[in-house]
């Protein structure tokens, strides 16, 4: 899709949808923040608001005034009710309250906690065949693998044989969740196509569930129940979907993104091998400066202001969070790869990398154990941690959705 079908509002913002400004997208955020004015985008028919500065992201993120008003009809974006009915991602209160409340029984903290030594025991038996190779594909052979297992297997309950079925609706779903006049025909088709085929699995997947539950948390949310309410099987369905897309996309790309970062700035990979009680810190510095989603829209459900501009209910906003972790109103050195910024309480303003509000993201406990988890685990096993190619990085085409389709490395015990 190129510029010149999108239109902005106020001269040389950036486009943040052209694939010229893939590989690095941050400097045209820096310029977007520095336009003065109202930024907009026009989508298909419709012009949205671009929210670029921490304020303003943080507030329409945290305001009830702000929502997806799909039940109302509100929204200008599209909806993906048609092929994955369901997700609580798109709902407003009070079902979106009701919903993440039944949710968060059987998501609890303890089952994550749970998953803790089996991730251990997976991302060294995926490094030690690494290092036996010399080297792998931190997306393919690492981080894919790792979430399909994770959330795939043992959440859902998903055979191990059907593993690559399930990656590849995913990242025809992921594709699809961008705004719709940004996809071609062929991504709709393919969007659409993988929506009816995983809400066929699972719809299965259901049935048997209920006929011969297990321990999984597929089980435990078809058996959850509070003051009389359950969830639907739709639901259930929507809920699964809701975990394949955000959940696996967004801990395969932080590892990925969390790789290349490390790999780009030398000193900061050399400061983790040292000090690896940094790992945790390191994450959330790494969903600070290349966030695995870019962007969340929303919708103003009521009039209202945001920065000093007015709003009309039903308007639109594409939210930059990508770009609010790089406003030097708020972060110190913004652009500065800064692995201690979050080890110390309190010294650096919270990221967006997971939202806020309501809509904070479900899995960013899970999301935060694998990539630590895998990040640490590489660094402290293969000091010679390098890539093994001169070319350019490849992005996944999804623009929400930020991650490398591939990184390849070399891995040996010793410094390179």
């Amino acid at each position: 899709m190129t510029s010149g079908q999108l239109g902005n509002v106020v001269p040389d913002a950036l486009d943040l949808f052209d694939s010229a400004h893939r590989l690095d997208p941050y400097p045209g955020y820096g310029r977007l923040r520095d336009t003065p004015g109202r930024a907009a985008v026009r989508l298909g028919d419709t012009e949205v608001t671009l929210l670029s500065r921490y304020a303003d992201c943080a507030a329409v993120l945290q305001s009830p005034a702000w929502g997806h008003g799909n039940a109302d009809r509100l929204s200008p974006f599209w909806d993906q009710e048609t092929s994955l009915p369901g997700s609580f991602i798109r709902m407003d209160p009070p079902d979106h309250r009701r919903l993440r409340a039944l949710v968060n029984k059987a998501f609890s903290a303890r089952m994550v906690a749970d998953l803790a030594p089996m991730i251990t025991r997976l991302v060294d038996s995926l490094v030690d065949h690494a290092i036996a190779a010399g080297g792998l594909d931190v997306v393919r052979d690492l981080s894919a693998p790792l979430a399909l297992a994770m959330v795939g297997q043992r959440l859902l309950g998903v055979p191990a044989r059907d593993a690559d079925l399930l990656r590849a609706w995913e990242l025809a779903i992921a594709r699809g969740t961008d705004p719709e006049p940004l996809l071609s025909a062929e991504e709709i088709a393919g969007r659409d196509e993988a929506g009816a085929g995983v809400v066929g699995y699972l719809a299965d997947l259901v049935r048997r569930r209920r006929a011969e539950p297990r321990d999984d948390l597929l089980s435990r949310l078809i058996a959850v129940e509070e003051a009389g309410d359950a969830l639907s099987a739709p639901e259930v369905i929507g809920i699964c979907v809701l975990l394949l897309i955000a959940g696996m996309e967004t801990s395969i790309n932080l590892v990925g993104n969390g790789v290349r970062a490390l790999l780009a700035h030398p000193d900061q990979l050399e400061l983790l091998r040292r000090r690896p009680e940094l790992t945790g810190s390191a994450v959330e510095e790494i969903l600070r400066y290349d966030t695995p989603t870019q962007f969340t829209m929303r919708v103003a459900l009521t009039d209202t202001t945001v920065g000093g501009r007015a709003f009309r209910r039903g308007d639109g906003v594409i939210v930059l969070m990508a770009s609010a972790g790089r406003d030097a109103a708020v972060f110190a050195e913004p652009d500065r790869l800064d692995l201690t910024r979050y080890a110390e309480p309190g010294r650096s303003p919270r990221h967006l990398g997971f939202s806020l509000g309501a809509h904070y993201c479900l899995g960013a406990p899970l999301a935060r154990l694998e990539a630590s988890t895998a990040i640490g685990t590489l660094v402290r096993r293969a000091p010679g941690l390098r890539l093994a190619t001169d070319e350019p990085v490849s992005y996944q085409p999804s623009i929400i959705h930020r991650g490398p389709r591939s990184l390849p490395v070399e891995l040996t015990t010793t410094a390179a």
